[in-house]
């Protein structure tokens, strides 16, 4: 399972390089082409485009992963331990179903677009590629958060159990 203990802790990571690196030289290229060549590439900025969509889904699911998504910090300061677990359980669940309302409707936005044949002019690709973006990071998302979930539930767990361990039993 080595590899998909890799592809669990890297495929974030590995697409959002990939997406940012062809963004990078995208947009370098299509500067060089325009101030030194004096010559615009047609298709430069719809790739970008298209690389910054993918890239933002995929990154929402990214932050979930790593526990870096927007959370209300100061509220939290007012529960204990265990208030805590159940506003971050509440505030996941309810993101959990977001995102897969999200996949559902993304879905059908794609399958829609892919209905009508649409092609993204400069470069040709199907637009409804564009459109996946939403569905695949979102459902990357929800997996993400059944992780977090997990997780956080594990780690409260077993501070439960050193806590018990540490009442002196009578």
């Amino acid at each position: 399972m080595p590899v998909l203990r890799w592809v669990d802790h890297n495929v974030e990571r590995v697409i959002l390089f990939i997406l940012l690196m062809i963004m990078t030289v995208v947009i370098v290229l299509q500067v060089f082409m325009r101030y030194v060549v004096e010559s615009s590439l047609t298709w430069s900025e719809e790739l970008a485009r298209f690389c910054f969509v993918w890239l933002i889904y995929i990154g929402i699911s990214y932050g979930v992963k790593r526990a870096k998504h927007i959370r209300v910090e100061a509220l939290l300061t007012v529960f204990k331990r265990r208030g805590k677990y159940i506003v971050n359980m509440i505030a996941n669940i309810l993101f959990l179903f977001f995102a897969l309302f999200a996949v559902y409707y993304g879905f059908s936005i794609y399958q829609a677009i892919k209905g009508t044949g649409q092609v993204a002019p400069s470069i040709g690709i199907s637009m409804s590629i564009m459109y996946l973006g939403m569905p695949i990071g979102m459902l990357l998302t929800s997996i993400r958060l059944i992780q977090r979930m997990y997780i956080e539930t594990q780690m409260y767990r077993a501070s439960e159990e050193i806590i018990d361990n540490d009442i002196p039993r009578l």
